[in-house]
């Protein structure tokens, strides 16, 4: 990857990472069906009336946004909800790096390296240090949905691949228009309207700033900038890099929402650095030191 690709990447792993104290504040005011919907309110419009939509199918445009958007982000939010913590439910979102991968290998017929392959049991061994820890706080429910949103982002990547090249800002501004009524409506039949008016009834700046953020930083840079990366590189060149999310994740909830940083999850997180270094590098060091000048040394 080119060092400018790597460090936006970087960029958006560290607005990933944060975003989980943002959705802990952001649903102490909102209803998660709701929340969800209103990122993607504010996420379409008014752009949508400014950016022409991408010239792809009605079919993988509305696949994208409803794995990428509505699924993946009812089933987080709602996890969360129920009790996950923000700092485990920012790793365990993070299986969508194996999904995609597995996915591109069944649908695509990618072929992983064998180094990133190693990179990605590496850096999965830091996610199961931390899920031995689980603790009452996790509740099985909880764990079960945001693993599902997990593989619905690994999903939503695998129709990022096949809409091919189009602009990554059309991309997420149609797909959010597109999310946007179904959520409206399932929050309607699940939380009710008496939900909608307890919101609006309470509705503070922290409601309306983690709103926002969700919406723009979050969403429209965010995804903008993965869309077009999905795009551009193997899938399991980029997959990985979501796997620092939890390192952000963790030390933001530690710093915000003083959630405990315990000695296991310095360790899961330093494993996972491991993990995406050598799915980033290892090639290019195993052909360093295989290359017939290398030997000749």
């Amino acid at each position: 990857m080119k060092p400018f690709d790597i460090l936006i990447a970087l960029m958006v792993v560290v607005i990933w990472g944060f975003n989980f104290v943002v959705i802990k504040i952001g649903l102490q005011g909102l209803p998660p069906v709701l929340f969800t919907a209103l990122r993607f309110v504010f996420a379409a419009l008014p752009m949508v009336f400014f950016i022409k939509r991408p010239a792809v199918p009605w079919k993988l445009l509305a696949g994208y946004a409803m794995f990428q958007f509505a699924l993946q982000f009812t089933l987080l939010f709602s996890g969360m909800q129920l009790g996950f913590p923000p700092g485990l439910a920012s790793l365990v979102i993070q299986l969508q790096a194996f999904f995609t991968i597995g996915l591109a290998v069944l649908v695509l017929g990618e072929r992983p390296l064998m180094t990133q392959l190693a990179g990605a049991l590496i850096a999965f061994s830091g996610m199961a240090l931390v899920a031995a820890q689980l603790d009452a706080k996790a509740t099985v429910i909880g764990f079960v949905m945001v693993v599902s949103g997990g593989f619905c982002w690994g999903v939503a990547n695998i129709f990022t691949k096949k809409i091919g090249k189009v602009n990554p800002l059309a991309l997420v501004v149609w797909g959010s228009l597109i999310a946007s009524p179904p959520l409206l409506i399932a929050s309607l039949v699940i939380e009710g309207p008496r939900a909608w008016a307890d919101a609006a009834a309470h509705l503070d700046w922290l409601s309306v700033g983690a709103v926002l953020f969700q919406s723009y930083p979050n969403t429209l840079v965010g995804f903008g900038i993965w869309s077009m990366l999905m795009r551009k590189y193997p899938t399991a060149s980029i997959a990985p890099f979501t796997l620092l999310v939890p390192v952000t994740g963790m030390l933001s909830s530690a710093a915000v929402l003083g959630e405990p940083l315990q000695w296991w999850k310095i360790t899961a997180g330093m494993l996972v650095l491991c993990g995406l270094a050598l799915n980033q590098f290892g090639e290019l060091l195993f052909n360093a030191m295989t290359s017939p000048k290398s030997s000749s040394k």
